[in-house]
């Protein structure tokens, strides 16, 4: 469940980014999530853990490092024990903004999930710090995730699984990818098991900025895809076979593109300056 915000604080960012981000001549993605994170005063913690490769968390302490920030340290973790040593949860809870790395969602969740460096960065969330990741590391941070489904504008019964996420909000569902896999069935299938949440796909080299008052702001290359089940009247996956279609009734669609705007607790999304935010 996503920790309690401290009274008189303000929840950290939350920052979704659908992969694939331009890490090379235009880094307004991460560059900004630096800035987010304290700018030249961030302490940044990237966790790989998601990838298998190597390089995946020293590339990004360099990119870190170019775009200004103070500090950044590469925290992986191989096993669960691993996530209960003093030494890496006093390293989180001095960061100012913490990263998850692509790669495999699931490896993400069955190292991490229920362990003290889970918990503590639910925590650190609710006190103020920014967390933010791409790819798998955007999927894993709500409560509900997407752990796999078949590609395709179908919304069937069955073709998506869900998994527990980290779990810093209940309120939205996240796709990554999105429209350069086809993945607009599966956050519909997914929305039809909850219909509480907001499905947000998030195309590649795009990223939700979430503010600390549930403001998402897109910035990026492509688009967000924006599905709002608030009026579903009707559903008919409680009542069908796997593999059947599924029956929606009530849905809202957006697309939002660099600068526009979605409230997610007044549900109202807005066109904004269409132009990259200045924090």
């Amino acid at each position: 469940m996503p920790s309690k915000v401290p009274e008189g604080a303000a929840r950290g960012w939350i920052v979704p980014i659908g992969g694939a981000e331009n890490k090379e001549n235009d880094r307004h993605i991460l560059e900004r999530f630096v800035r987010v994170s304290g700018g030249d005063k961030a302490n940044i913690v990237v966790i790989p853990t998601a990838s298998r490769m190597y390089e995946t968390g020293p590339r990004y302490e360099q990119i870190f490092q170019e775009l200004g920030a103070a500090q950044v340290t590469v925290m992986d973790f191989d096993t669960r024990r691993d996530c209960q040593e003093g030494g890496r949860l006093r390293r989180i809870e001095a960061a100012s903004g913490i990263f998850f790395t692509g790669g495999n969602q699931l490896r993400l969740t069955t190292l991490l999930g229920g362990t003290p460096v889970a918990k503590l960065i639910r925590e650190r969330n609710a006190q103020g710090v920014t967390v933010g990741g791409t790819s798998a590391g955007a999927s894993i941070l709500s409560e509900h995730m997407i752990a796999f489904g078949d590609e395709g504008s179908a919304v069937i019964s069955g073709s998506v699984r869900l998994a527990p996420g980290l779990g810093l909000t209940n309120r939205f569902i996240i796709d990554q990818h999105f429209r350069q896999r086809d993945r607009l069935g599966r956050l519909l299938t997914a929305l039809a098991y909850n219909p509480f949440a907001v499905g947000i796909g998030l195309d590649e080299d795009t990223a939700a900025f979430i503010r600390p008052d549930e403001t998402i702001e897109v910035e990026g290359s492509g688009g967000v895809t924006i599905v709002d089940g608030v009026d579903v009247s009707y559903s008919s996956m409680g009542e069908i076979s796997e593999g059947q279609p599924v029956c929606m009734l009530g849905l809202r669609l957006h697309v939002l593109v660099a600068g526009a705007t979605f409230n997610l607790h007044t549900r109202i999304a807005a066109p904004g300056s269409l132009v990259r935010a200045k924090d």
